[in-house]
């Protein structure tokens, strides 16, 4: 065993081992850079010179151990976050996801109408006898035969032509049809302009149809701007992501652009986005504030309960742990159902038809009670162990000095819990923050008016109404979903080295 640790077999163990590792990250890195994605390619890369140099070395024996865990931490703690608050300063939302150039390249595909008439043909696709791609044309209504490509147009006359029963040519001399199969895959053809009339241009619309369309807006490099070629409007960037004219009309699609704290100033300035920001921070804090506070309650006086002499006292700590062990998820489903309005069991209990979902007041206190449920054997638990921490010469002291139970609970008992449950109280508080999962799977977020283009609905807590920013609606603005998270991050953040501070846990390295 001890060859396992020590000599040559351990020597070779860790030389293959580190070749596995490297081989894995130089693939990983590789496929990065191919696609562009250059900072990740570039931490890929550090960390296989980081693993060879320390453990081929001997110059730095502790970091052996710390090298793996620094990795993984810049890349699953540190990365997402310089990520999020990158992203959290471009227009980065629905309309501006591609780069610039690929927003010019689709600007100009689509800046482009048809002809009065509205013309089509139908076409067949091929190629000319020099090789160049190419359609056949027919008008039957006219009649009109001609060979298109993406420099010339070659009129012909029926005669000349293979017609199908319709009149359709399918066969012209110098004209080589390409087969269905040759066609499939291949983007290539879809994307020429064949020469038509004048400025008008055949776009293939579909495997057998051709319809005639002009350029409208022109791309200039030379000044960065797009000429709509009917009216003149020049279209410039305007340092958001797209191209506008002097109306601020834009044109689609933009590009992730830098904005810098534009998102951030959105949260203040912007009355759709500020009302609905601090309606659901207040609400927040609030739920937050009540499940603390009534699982704590709750969880507290069991605890005080149970210390008493109980017979069965075994069985009913076992019972009240219950809930903590089910999965949250479980229990937020079985509690979905048991509000629903016209088959939940609350409702056939209380005789009443309470549409609980529906109404702002009944769906947060449903948060509130299901929350409670969760909430409080945990707190139980903990109340449990930290009464046992008391020492009972205190509370005999204070009861031969003639104190009763409630001056007994009031002046020491519930002073020292909370001296020892402080930082747990105020952790617990941090991940109800964030509690998505209770908000998303009881109410979704809701009541909200969708109808009305509400997007905070009325049980929607921060991270839920960040989710519904990023994913849940028709724009899905993900600059401005980052930045509510970054203002997330530095909240929890604060609370959470508030809580070690006063727990005092750091001194103790000290």
């Amino acid at each position: 065993m001890t060859l396992l640790y020590r000599g040559k077999i351990a020597f070779i163990i860790k030389i293959i081992l580190l070749a596995l590792a490297s081989a894995i990250l130089l693939m990983l890195a590789q496929s990065a850079f191919a696609q562009k994605e250059y900072a990740i390619s570039a931490f890929l890369l550090i960390s296989v010179l980081a693993l060879n140099y320390v453990y081929l070395t001997s110059r730095s024996v502790p970091f052996k151990f710390f090298l793996p865990g620094t990795i993984f931490l810049f890349a699953f703690v540190l990365a997402p976050i310089i990520f999020t608050v990158v992203m959290s300063t471009y227009n980065y939302k629905t309309g501006n996801y591609i780069s610039k150039q690929e927003a010019i390249e689709r600007v100009i595909a689509l800046g482009v109408e048809p002809d009065e008439a509205g013309t089509t043909f139908d076409i067949v696709v091929g190629k000319t006898r020099a090789g160049e791609l190419a359609i056949l044309a027919s008008d039957v209504a006219t009649p009109q035969y001609f060979i298109s490509t993406k420099t010339k147009r070659i009129d012909l006359i029926p005669t000349d032509l293979t017609l199908n029963e319709y009149g359709v040519a399918t066969a012209a001399p110098n004209f080589m049809r390409t087969s269905v199969t040759n066609l499939t895959g291949n983007q290539e053809y879809a994307r020429i302009k064949y020469v038509y009339s004048g400025n008008y241009f055949i776009s293939i619309e579909g495997q057998d149809v051709g319809a005639v369309f002009r350029q409208t807006l022109k791309y200039e490099p030379s000044t960065d701007t797009f000429r709509n070629l009917i009216n003149g409007t020049i279209y410039r960037d305007n340092g958001k992501g797209n191209y506008a004219d002097s109306k601020e009309q834009i044109l689609e699609p933009g590009w992730r652009a830098p904005t810098w704290f534009s998102n951030y100033a959105k949260l203040i300035m912007d009355d759709h986005v500020r009302g609905p920001f601090i309606r659901v921070f207040i609400w927040t804090v609030l739920f937050s504030v009540l499940t603390v506070l009534t699982s704590f309650g709750f969880g507290l006086l069991l605890a005080l309960a149970l210390s008493k002499p109980l017979r069965g006292r075994r069985m009913y700590r076992s019972i009240l742990i219950l809930p903590y062990a089910m999965p949250s998820l479980m229990s937020i489903l079985i509690w979905a159902g048991m509000f629903d309005t016209e088959f939940g069991a609350i409702n056939n209990i209380l005789h009443t038809h309470i549409a609980w979902f529906s109404n702002a007041n009944f769906a947060r206190s449903a948060v509130i009670l299901v929350s409670l449920w969760l909430g409080f054997p945990y707190f139980y638990l903990i109340s449990t162990g930290a009464l046992q921490a008391i020492p009972i010469e205190l509370t005999e002291a204070a009861a031969i000095d003639g104190a009763n139970g409630r001056q007994v609970f009031n002046k020491i008992t519930l002073p020292l819990l909370l001296q020892i449950l402080s930082p747990l109280l105020i952790a617990s508080f941090a991940f109800n923050f964030n509690n998505f999962n209770l908000i998303y799977l009881l109410t979704g977020g809701g009541p909200r008016d969708q109808l009305g283009g509400q997007i905070a609905g009325a049980t929607d807590i921060l991270i839920s109404y960040t989710y519904q920013i990023a994913f849940g609606s028709n724009v899905q603005d993900l600059g401005l979903a980052s930045a509510i998270s970054v203002i997330i991050f530095f909240l929890v953040a604060g609370i959470s080295l508030y809580g070690l501070r006063k727990s005092k846990v750091l001194e103790t390295f000290e």
